[in-house]
């Protein structure tokens, strides 16, 4: 097979950023990509030009379906549980559920070892209970704008 054979890699920077807009909330991100930069400056862009503008771009996956590898393959790997931490989050945003990850994890016990499912588990706990506080949060504070809206002209104020 010559090099002309092979299909072109896509790595589509604008793409790239746009995957991780749908996956990572906006705090995560401000959490995640300045320290990284201040670190290791042009890594951040790399990471999100090559797997989001690159892998994340090709054809035959619905993005559920790769978050649920990523999740998988983490909890594999053991001693990542920031990035797991961040991929369960990221789960949620593209319509698993925590339940589904949960089992997932469960599903993986013989095949990873049960302390990597033990700490996969721990992970997806904590990340779940925060994401659910902060729907929580939100909630309360879109009940509070509704309620001040309801309120008449100079009460309450």
């Amino acid at each position: 097979m010559l090099p002309t054979d092979l299909a072109a890699a896509t790595l589509d920077r604008a793409a790239g950023y746009r995957v991780l807009d749908d996956l990572l909330d906006p705090t995560t991100q401000q959490a995640t990509l300045p320290a990284l930069e201040a670190l290791a400056p042009g890594f951040p862009d790399w990471i999100v030009t090559a797997l989001f503008g690159g892998t994340y771009q090709r054809p035959g996956l619905a993005a559920r379906d790769r978050q649920l590898l990523t999740l998988a393959a983490l909890a594999a790997l053991g001693g990542v549980e920031p990035q797991l931490h961040g991929h369960v989050r990221s789960g949620l945003r593209v319509g698993l559920t925590g339940e589904q990850m949960t089992e997932s994890f469960v599903h993986l016990a013989p095949y990873i070892g049960v302390p990597k499912a033990l700490a996969a588990l721990r992970v997806a706990a904590a990340a779940l209970a925060e994401a659910r506080q902060e729907q929580e949060q939100e909630q309360e504070q879109e009940q509070g704008q509704g309620q001040e809206q309801e309120l008449p002209q100079g009460e309450g104020r």
